[in-house]
């Protein structure tokens, strides 16, 4: 008798409001989540002194008891003092209100308190505005925890659209960067028997390439260029949920991306590096690399050191090093590279000059 005792367990957001105004339907969102009446906002300085105050006077105009705090890195220090905080005043959930550090901030603080957590992006930069991982600065180094995915995510594309263009750009090489991810999850799969999902997989390529299609039509300023890539990141932190780990969009390219943050003295964008990093490791997984390379052309994401602004050398360095990072995932680079071939893979991509 053939048993299947395949057991899952999956967050997935309950609700997810993505368009044009929707930080205006905040409070509207928390009531049908059917959320306490007393708030956290956690929010950066930049942030905290529009988007926050505008989160926080939605919140408070439907009724809501509104606490907020501003927070400069995502570290274990401001994550204490978030937790700190939502204890004193009680609060029944957090919300993060801006870019990646302040929603991994409130993400962790909530998940350790056991309270909803509520993600309103202010950038569309990476997948974790809507994931169940979170980066985190430990030891002078960005490690990825576990955390909790967002009961709701609130994403106003005007606010979006209206950012740096280049957060946009760096979103969508997070997002493309899912092509590889996959590739080496597969390996890992084939080579180690790590568990695989066809479903999380499917979206997260899905997710990737409807990115790489639409790269033309990608600009500067375009509220449906910011609709693109929202969903787009959502999607990908759906993958992720299903899979119960960042695979679907973490592989090598993302090895890459740490490694080079600590040895490049000021690092770019983690999108950045990983949509550059995706078409040194799609090179070496054979595949099509020279059209990873157009779409983030096309975008207006780096795909060349120099466009980093990193030295050819912490390249280099950073390919040598990267299978040092979480090397309990299997990734192309598990071996390591000889010097010789890591100067091989971002010549010929054109990485390095």
């Amino acid at each position: 008798m053939n048993m299947n005792y395949k057991h899952k367990w999956m967050q997935l957001p309950r609700c997810v409001v993505v368009g044009h105004g929707a930080m205006s339907d905040l409070a509207k969102v928390c009531i049908e989540l059917k959320l306490g009446g007393t708030a956290m906002i956690v929010s950066g300085k930049k942030t905290g002194q529009s988007f926050g105050r505008l989160a926080e006077r939605v919140l408070t105009d439907s009724g809501y008891e509104v606490h907020t705090t501003t927070i400069e890195q995502a570290g274990d220090e401001e994550i204490g003092k978030v937790e700190r905080l939502c204890t004193e005043v009680k609060a029944d959930f957090a919300l993060g209100v801006g870019g990646g550090k302040s929603i991994d901030v409130a993400k962790l603080a909530s998940n350790n308190l056991s309270i909803p957590f509520i993600s309103v992006p202010t950038a569309a930069s990476h997948d974790g505005i809507v994931s169940s991982r979170a980066s985190v600065n430990r030891e002078n180094r960005t490690v990825s925890v576990e955390a909790q995915s967002p009961l709701g995510v609130v994403a106003d594309t005007e606010v979006i659209a209206g950012g740096p263009y280049r957060l946009l750009a760096a979103g969508c090489g997070d997002i493309i960067s899912n092509y590889t991810a996959v590739r080496d999850w597969q390996l890992a799969h084939r080579l180690r028997g790590d568990l695989f999902s066809e479903y999380a997989s499917a979206l997260s390529l899905m997710t990737a390439q409807i990115i790489t299609n639409s790269a033309e039509s990608i600009k500067p300023g375009l509220e449906e260029s910011a609709w693109r890539v929202v969903k787009a990141l959502v999607s990908s932190g759906v993958a992720m949920s299903i899979a119960g780990s960042s695979r679907p969009a973490s592989g090598s390219e993302h090895k890459f991306s740490h490694a080079l943050d600590e040895i490049a003295p000021r690092p770019a964008l983690h999108g950045e590096q990983c949509g550059v990093g995706t078409i040194m490791m799609m090179y070496l997984h054979g595949g099509d690399w020279k059209s990873i390379k157009r779409a983030l052309s096309a975008i207006g994401a780096p795909t060349t050191a120099h466009e980093l602004r990193i030295k050819d050398d912490h390249i280099i360095e950073a390919l040598l090093h990267a299978h040092e990072i979480r090397p309990e995932r299997y990734t192309i680079l598990s071996t390591g590279l000889t010097e010789q071939a890591a100067v091989r893979v971002a010549g010929i991509t054109g990485v390095i000059t």
